[in-house]
């Protein structure tokens, strides 16, 4: 026996095909952002001990090698010394830089290897927007214990180094951030910093293992130095220098015979610049493209 069909009933045959289930990345009809985004991954950096422990290495070493350089320089009396006070002083961040890549690197890597990244991109499925808000966030925590690290060490440099010969008797002026050129190398260093984090960030995005991502940017970092430093070339040593992004990102520190740098201070952090733009570039595309 065939039931009644009832009156308000829509046959299957016209239900539209067309309708699709709202976006899993929206909260109340509304796209999330970047505002999301950012406390997501602030929210997770708060939250692994690990960073707070490398960020505060990050200024121990730095400021720790900073001093050891000062105590370590001197100018005797009557001694034209060819030694430039501010970049010893801020010396530490050769050092301080590669931890600063550790701690850029596992931003991703570790979601990676744990396999939370598959969690994140679910509940944020744009990519780049993901990305984007890593970087703001680690830039943000290196800027701040660049800052500390590097007023750490200029005060440093200033109180030991004025033991040591570098006093305005000596044709050298004490250490301090109102010195145009000494402001220029203490906040360079500052940008450096964070900028090898994005470098780093992006290249850890791109080949996604710790290990490979930290090989490739101490590689990176080190590698044109002791390059240059073997060819013999003049023309190649200065050319290496120019293009490798720690000896030109490093550049920014020189507040003495500037016309000797194989490139100018903020011309050589705008190459590291570019580097870190290339790196989280080719991250981006990555991350975009590859499944996670």
């Amino acid at each position: 026996m065939r039931l009644p069909i009832p009156a308000n009933t829509v046959p299957a045959s016209t239900v539209p095909v067309n309708i699709v289930p709202a976006p899993a990345d929206t909260r109340a009809g509304r796209p999330l952002g970047l505002a999301e985004a950012l406390h997501a991954e602030w929210t997770k950096t708060r939250t692994i001990a690990s960073t707070g422990w490398l960020l505060l290495a990050v200024i121990a070493l730095t400021v720790a090698v900073g001093v050891a350089a000062a105590a370590g320089t001197s100018c005797p009396s009557g001694v034209t010394c060819q030694v430039d006070p501010a970049k010893v002083s801020l010396i530490g961040i050769d050092l301080g830089q590669a931890v600063v890549a550790i701690v850029a690197v596992l931003a991703i890597s570790n979601e990676y290897s744990t396999g939370m990244i598959r969690i994140t991109l679910s509940a944020m499925p744009r990519r780049t927007v993901v990305l984007a808000a890593k970087a703001a966030i680690l830039g943000a925590l290196v800027l701040a214990a660049g800052s500390i690290a590097v007023l750490a060490s200029v005060l440093a440099g200033r109180l030991i180094l004025s033991g040591h010969g570098f006093t305005p008797a000596h044709g050298y002026e004490l250490l301090s951030l109102g010195h145009g050129p000494v402001l220029r190398a203490a906040a360079g260093s500052v940008l450096y910093l964070a900028l090898i984090a994005l470098l780093s960030l992006g290249v850890a995005a791109a080949v996604r293992d710790s290990a490979v991502a930290i090989g490739i940017v101490l590689g990176l970092l080190y590698l044109f130095p002791i390059v240059a430093n073997v060819v013999g070339n003049a023309h190649w040593h200065r050319h290496l220098e120019q293009i490798g992004p720690m000896t030109a990102g490093l550049a920014i520190q020189a507040t003495t015979d500037l016309n000797r740098l194989p490139i100018s201070p903020w011309a050589g952090l705008g190459v590291l610049a570019a580097w870190a733009a290339a790196a989280l570039l080719v991250g981006g595309l990555v991350l975009r493209l590859r499944d996670a």
